[in-house]
């Protein structure tokens, strides 16, 4: 879920899946339209929330490779450390 907030309503928090948002609109208001026909009315500007959507999706998938590596049993990568000619870095 995004958590967004309804135009207005700034205090108040509104989650929404972001796999039922069909389009981001200015109008010039933010207005957002779910698979079902709905339509919202946010404060956020349409970059905002797309970059609400983008950073969801990044997270669900970093998610999903990390359960394939556990199941898999492959280690989890690790940072690449170089060595001087001491063994010291």
């Amino acid at each position: 879920m995004i958590t967004l907030h309804r135009l207005g309503h700034a205090e108040q928090e509104l989650h929404i899946n972001p796999d039922l948002i069909v389009s981001i609109e200015a109008h010039p208001d933010t207005v957002i339209t779910l698979a079902n026909g709905s339509k919202l009315v946010v404060a956020e500007c349409p970059a905002a929330v797309a970059a609400e959507v983008r950073d969801y999706r990044v997270e669900v998938l970093a998610g999903a490779l990390r359960a394939r590596r556990e199941s898999e049993g492959a280690p989890a990568p690790v940072a690449l450390r170089l060595a001087g000619p001491e063994g010291g870095l």
